[in-house]
C-alpha cells in the first residue's frame, strides 16, 4: 500500500518577534523530518510532526525518521538519470522479444546478429541517451529516404517536386513496380518507386554532384562525415532487379530524365550509407528541432520544408503498417529493413531504435515494441501534445537572490548569504508533460554539484502528467541518496499536481515534503543548510 498525504498545518500569524535572541523560532531539526524525503520501507511508522513547528507544511510521510547527510558536492552520472535508468529497464525488458527475421533479399544484409539493440533519443537541446548497441553501425537503407527527399524539396521546390513524386500512400508493398494511374508518378517519396525518383532531383548536374549533396545532407544529420559500406553496396547493386526494373519504368514515364541507371547507383550508395542509432537519433532530433542540428547549431533542413518531410513520415513512413503506427503510437517515423526505426516527436526529440528483427511489414519488431511502449507511457502522440519543454520553466532563483523573512542574529545571516546560492527555486508553469520534467531533471542534474537544496513551486502548473511527476520523485530520490533535498511548494489543494505526484510514488518510497509558500520552503532549506554546516564544523 503507498503513503497517503496529510496536512500538518498551523496558524502562519505566529509572530516572528516571538523568536528567541538568536533569531531562531522553535522548530524541529531537518534530522527529524528526514523522513519526508528519504526511501523508506511500506509500512514503516509514520514521524510525528508537530503542526506548531512545522507550519504550512504539507507532508505526504511513511517511514522512520533519518538523518541527513552532508551536502554532496561531486559531479553526478549521467547513468543515474531517471530517463536513461528507465531506457537502461525498456531495453532489458524487449531484449528477450525474439520475433521477426533478419532481412535476406539483400545477401549482405542477412548476415546480421539477430539480437543486435540498441536505443538513443537526443533531444533539441542535443542531450543523449543511449543504450544497448547505440554505436554500432549499420545501413541506413530506406530510413534515407526523408533525408534524400528534404534535399531535394529544398533544392527544387515543393511544386517541382510534387510534379514528380506524390504524397498518397500507396496500399502496396514498398518495393512494388507500379505508379499513381491519375497523376503517372510514384505515390510517395517513401517507397522504392517514390524515393528512386526523389534521388534524381536533388542539385546537381552530374551523378556524382548529386551523390555530394546527398552525402553533404547526411553529413548534416549527423554532424559528421559519412561513408557507404561498399560490402552492401555491391550486393544491393548486384542484387537490385526489380529496383533497376522500377528505375526504367520511371524513365519510361517521364520520371527521370536521361540515363536512370546513375540515379539508381546513387540510390543504392544512400540506402548503404552506414549510420549507428546515436546518428539516426541525431537525424530524427534534427527534423524535430526544425531543421537544425542539435549540436552543431547547423540549418540542415529549410524550417518550411520540414514540415512536408514530417507530414509525409507520419503517412507514409513504416510500410504498410503506417495507418496502425500513426493510429497507436502518433509520431512521425521511417523504418529500414537493416533493422533501424526513427521517430520524431516535434518540438522535443528524436528517437532511434536497431534491431534487425523485422515483422511482416518489413518493420523492426523490437524497434516497434520499443516505440509503441514509450509513446504510450509517456503520452508522446503528436495530437497530444502541446508546448516547447523549455517554456515548463518559468523562473529560478536562489536564497541569495530571495531570502526567507526569518529573523536571524547578525552572525547566522552573514554565515547563511555565503551558502545561500546552493538553494535554488524552480517555478514551473503550464502543462508539464514527460519531456517537460525531462527538461527540468536535467538543469536539476546540472547544477547540483553546487547546489544543497531544490524548491519545485508548482502554483502555476495546470496540468501534470503522470509519467512527469515519476520524473520529478525519481530524481528527489536521486537528489536524497547524494546527500541532497528536493521539496515542493504550492501544490495543496492542486488536484491536478497532488493526484499525479500520488499516483507516481514509487513503492517504498518514504514520501515528499509540501510547504504552503516558497518563503516557507526557503526557510526550511536555509535551516538545513545551517544545520549541515554545524555538523560538519
Amino acid at each position: 500500500m503507498r503513503s497517503t498525504s496529510r496536512a500538518v498545518s498551523g496558524s502562519r500569524a505566529m509572530s516572528r518577534a516571538r523568536s528567541s535572541s538568536c533569531g531562531r523560532r522553535s522548530r524541529v531539526s531537518p534530522a527529524a523530518m528526514g523522513v519526508s524525503i528519504r526511501q523508506a520501507g511500506v509500512g514503516a511508522p509514520a514521524a510525528c510532526l508537530s503542526g506548531r513547528d512545522l507550519r504550512g507544511h504539507h507532508i505526504c510521510v511513511a517511514g522512520e525518521p533519518a538523518p541527513f547527510t552532508a551536502p554532496f558536492r561531486t559531479q553526478m552520472s549521467p547513468a543515474t538519470l531517471p530517463l536513461q535508468r528507465y531506457l537502461d529497464a525498456l531495453h532489458d525488458k524487449h531484449q528477450a522479444l525474439d520475433e521477426g527475421t533478419v532481412a535476406a533479399y539483400i545477401p549482405q544484409l542477412a548476415k546480421a546478429d539477430p539480437d543486435w539493440f540498441g536505443i538513443c533519443i537526443v533531444t533539441t537541446d542535443g542531450y543523449a541517451y543511449a543504450v544497448g548497441e547505440a554505436d554500432r553501425q549499420f545501413t541506413l537503407q530506406s530510413i534515407s529516404k526523408p533525408a534524400v527527399y528534404a534535399a531535394a524539396l529544398a533544392d527544387r521546390g515543393r511544386e517541382a517536386v510534387l510534379r514528380k513524386v506524390g504524397v498518397e500512400p500507396s496500399g502496396e508493398a514498398f518495393n512494388s513496380i507500379s505508379l499513381d494511374p491519375q497523376t503517372g508518378a510514384p505515390f510517395n517519396p517513401m517507397i522504392n518507386a517514390g524515393a528512386i525518383a526523389t534521388t534524381g532531383l536533388v542539385a546537381g548536374t552530374t551523378a556524382e554532384e548529386q551523390w555530394g549533396r546527398i552525402a553533404n545532407i547526411m553529413s548534416g544529420f549527423f554532424g559528421r562525415a559519412v561513408a557507404i559500406d561498399d560490402a552492401v553496396y555491391r550486393s544491393e547493386s548486384e542484387s537490385g532487379f526489380r529496383n533497376r526494373a522500377i528505375a526504367w519504368m520511371l524513365k519510361n514515364f517521364g520520371i527521370i530524365d536521361g540515363d536512370p541507371m546513375p540515379v539508381l547507383e546513387n540510390y543504392f550508395r544512400q540506402c548503404s550509407i552506414r549510420a549507428s542509432c546515436r546518428d539516426l537519433a541525431c537525424m530524427a532530433a534534427t527534423l524535430a528541432n526544425g531543421g537544425v542540428q542539435p549540436h552543431s547549431g547547423k540549418r540542415v533542413v529549410p524550417a518550411d520544408e520540414v514540415q512536408a518531410v514530417l507530414s509525409i513520415m507520419a503517412t507514409c513512413g513504416m510500410y504498410d503498417y503506417a495507418g496502425s503506427w500513426l493510429y497507436e503510437v502518433g509520431l512521425p517515423a521511417k523504418s529500414g529493413v537493416s533493422g533501424g526505426v526513427i521517430a520524431v516527436m516535434p518540438g522535443r526529440f528524436g528517437i532511434a531504435i536497431f534491431s534487425p528483427r523485422l515483422d511482416e511489414n518489413g518493420n523492426s519488431a523490437r524497434g516497434i515494441a520499443v516505440c509503441r511502449e514509450i509513446s504510450r507511457e509517456f503520452g508522446l502522440h503528436v495530437f497530444g501534445m502541446s508546448v516547447s519543454p523549455s517554456l515548463v520553466l518559468s523562473r529560478v532563483f536562489s536564497a541569495l537572490d530571495l531570502p526567507s523573512r526569518r529573523v536571524r542574529s547578525m552572525e547566522l545571516a552573514i554565515r547563511l548569504r555565503k551558502v545561500a546560492s546552493r538553494i535554488k527555486c524552480y517555478c514551473l508553469q503550464g502543462e508539464v508533460a514527460f519531456d517537460g520534467a525531462e527538461f527540468i531533471v536535467r538543469q536539476l542534474i546540472q547544477v547540483a554539484p553546487g547546489a544543497d537544496s531544490f524548491i519545485l513551486d508548482m502554483h502555476r502548473v495546470s496540468y501534470l502528467a503522470e509519467s512527469a511527476a515519476r520524473l520529478l520523485l525519481e530524481v528527489r530520490q536521486l537528489l536524497v541518496a547524494q546527500g541532497k533535498a528536493l521539496v515542493f511548494s504550492r501544490i495543496r489543494g492542486r488536484a491536478v499536481v497532488e493526484d499525479a505526484l500520488r499516483h507516481a510514488l514509487p513503492e517504498g518510497d518514504g514520501g515528499y515534503l509540501s510547504f504552503e509558500d516558497n518563503d516557507l520552503a526557503v526557510e526550511w532549506c536555509e535551516d538545513r543548510l545551517l544545520d549541515s554546516a554545524t555538523e560538519s564544523s
